[in-house]
């Protein structure tokens, strides 16, 4: 943060700053642990043009006004400076926060909509997220998920040609394992480890979202990619929504090509294998 920028946030919140501490995260913008002289906290995100902050500012403020999540509060936002509540904690579950967990996202996956998709567009990490609203799930996925990732993940140079068409090819016919939901449901989006917030065995905070009215599902089999969440979880999810056995033998690999998608495009070829073995899997 430079002295332009410091005198800016002064200039907003009425107060000088006494100390700056980087955080993790940045993938769109510096992110800032900002602290006052009367003891006060924020978190300031300082964007580089590149991506508006707005959205961001807009998702967290619409999980606030729908769910009981516990999102920070936006205190201003601009597209390139998004201040916001600090909250303290680590990224770290253990039995009782994974347990919370589960009935948190159960209530906020009883929130329901017309359609799928959102009234805007989104952002997944630094990815734009198209939500162009649906009445079918299954064609949702299709085209604003499954096929509009192939197709950045291809523009990225990171997705070989043949792997390629071994996706296309499986877009076309997921039909076959994917069911149309009752009704859509708001989900986070973003759901991992780094984005939940554990304070005295407690869920103390929930950021960083990408959210939009999809399946439950959706959001569940994020949970179980990159070492998982655990049974805690689930069993907590299940005393407010049921989840069918086909989802943990077949839908979840078919959502999670989303985001590992997602991860090839912005981190590369270490994706691959997964991709590759989710498909063989189905046999393509």
């Amino acid at each position: 943060m430079n002295r332009r920028q410091q005198s800016r946030i002064e200039s907003i919140v009425k107060q000088r700053i006494a100390r700056v501490t980087a955080l993790a995260g940045g993938m769109i913008s510096e992110v800032l642990k900002i602290e006052f002289r009367n003891d006060d906290a924020l978190v300031a995100k300082i964007g580089d043009g590149a991506h508006d902050l707005r959205i961001e500012g807009y998702m967290l403020r619409y999980l606030r006004e729908k769910s009981n999540l516990p999102v920070p509060e936006v205190y201003y936002e601009k597209a390139d400076l998004l201040l916001m509540e600090f909250i303290d904690g680590l990224t770290e579950w253990d039995s009782a926060s994974l347990a919370q967990l589960g009935h948190l996202l159960a209530n906020c996956h009883q929130i329901g909509a017309g359609s799928y998709g959102l009234e805007r567009d989104t952002l997944i990490g630094p990815l734009h997220q198209p939500n162009e609203q649906s009445e079918s799930w299954i064609e949702f996925f299709r085209e604003h998920r499954l096929q509009y990732m192939i197709g950045v993940a291809r523009e990225s140079g990171h997705l070989p040609s043949r792997l390629h068409g071994r996706l296309a090819e499986f877009a076309d016919k997921i039909e076959r394992y994917l069911i149309e939901p009752q009704n859509p449901v708001l989900i986070h989006g973003d759901m991992w480890r780094t984005n939940v917030i554990v304070r005295d065995g407690s869920i103390a905070g929930i950021i960083d979202p990408a959210l939009y009215y999809a399946h439950n599902e959706m959001e569940l089999a994020y949970m179980t990619l990159f070492n998982g969440v655990g049974r805690e979880f689930f069993a907590a999810y299940r005393e407010i929504q049921p989840i069918e056995n086909a989802f943990f033998d077949t839908r979840r690999h078919v959502y999670n090509l989303y985001p590992l998608l997602v991860h090839l495009t912005i981190f590369g070829a270490k994706y691959l294998q997964p991709l590759d073995a989710t498909l063989r899997r189905f046999s393509i």
